[in-house]
C-alpha cells in the first residue's frame, strides 16, 4: 500500500466506504449486464465474464467514487497494470509500451 501514501488527501474511511459501495454494486443486475459480454473495457479482449474484475476509472485513492459512471469491467491483466492511474495517465502508458 506504499503507493497510496502519495495520495494521502483521501481519507482511509472514505476509501473504505467507497469499496463497500463497489462490493454491493458487484451483486447488482446492472453489473451482471455490464460483464455479460465478457469483454475488457480497456484492451477489448474477450476474456469471459468470469475473468472480468471491477475497475474504478478514476481510482478511489485519486478521488474516484463507486458510481456506475466510474466503474468498468476489465480483465485482470489490465486492472493489475492500471493500478492507480487516471485515464489520461493510462492512455499515456499504453502509448509508451
Amino acid at each position: 500500500m506504499s503507493d497510496i501514501l502519495f495520495f494521502s488527501s483521501i481519507s482511509d474511511e472514505a476509501v473504505k466506504r467507497e469499496r463497500l459501495k463497489a462490493k454491493e454494486l458487484r451483486k447488482s443486475r446492472w453489473w451482471q449486464e455490464k460483464c455479460a459480454s465478457g469483454i475488457c473495457h480497456y484492451c477489448g479482449k474477450k476474456v469471459g465474464k468470469e475473468n472480468l474484475t471491477m475497475d474504478h476509472v478514476v481510482p478511489l485513492v485519486r478521488g474516484g467514487t463507486s458510481t456506475k459512471n466510474n466503474l468498468v469491467p476489465v480483465c485482470k491483466e489490465c486492472n493489475n497494470k492500471k493500478k492507480y492511474l487516471l485515464p489520461m495517465e493510462w492512455e499515456e502508458y499504453l502509448k509508451n509500451i
